[in-house]
This record gives C-alpha cells, structure tokens and sequence, in this order.
C-alpha cells in the first residue's frame, strides 16, 4: 500500500510561462508536504487583479512561470511533519500573504506589510 502522504501527485493548473503571454492549463506534480506544511486539494479557485496584474504588468521574466489562482477553497489532503492544527479531511480557505523574508516588516510580527512584494 502507497504512503499517499509522500507521494508526489499530479493536477491542473493555471501557468503562466511568460509575461503578457496566453495562460495555459497543464498537468503539474505537488510534492509531499514538509515539515510544517499542508498539502491542499483545491475544489474551487479563482483569478483576482493580483494574478491580472501579474500576468500584464509584471515584466520581470525570473519571476515566470507562475501558478496562478490563489483565492481558492479546499480540502486538506495531506501534512507535513509538526503541523498540529490541520488533519486530512479538513475543509479550508488558503491564505497566501508572499513575504520577501529579509524587508523590516517580514522581521518583525507584521509579515502581512511586506514592502518589498507588495
């Protein structure tokens, strides 16, 4: 019997390859959750300014390709080792809030104000 829990599986997306470039729907492979981490079956997703913005502004070809579509709602699926809160089965609303992990506000507890992604 598989561990579906280490298993890398496979879904569709939404990538954008390039900037200012059609989108396209394609087959990627997920990773098992690491330590601290939730693997998530996505039900429902969709596209907001954000990821238009992306698409059409954003010029800068390191930060491609990007998986698009990051307000969604899901079911977890697996998790990492140490995550207590969170068990296969649960329903959730995915939070994204992108920290640059170095900027005044991503060390201190106001990660949401990152001024260098946002």
């Amino acid at each position: 019997m598989k561990n579906q829990d280490r298993d890398v599986i496979k879904c569709k997306a939404v990538v954008a390859w390039e900037p200012q470039q059609p989108v396209v729907i394609e087959e990627i492979e997920v990773a098992p959750p690491q330590a601290n981490e939730v693997r998530i079956k996505i039900v429902s997703t969709a596209l907001c300014h954000s990821d238009l913005y992306c698409l059409l502004k954003v010029v800068e070809k390191e930060f491609f390709p990007v998986v698009l579509g990051h307000e969604a709602a899901g079911i977890v699926e697996s998790v990492g080792p140490g995550v207590t809160e969170f068990q296969p089965g649960d329903k959730v609303i995915p939070l994204y809030l992108p920290q640059c992990g170095e900027c005044r506000f991503c060390k201190s507890p106001k990660t949401n104000q990152c001024d260098v992604i946002w």
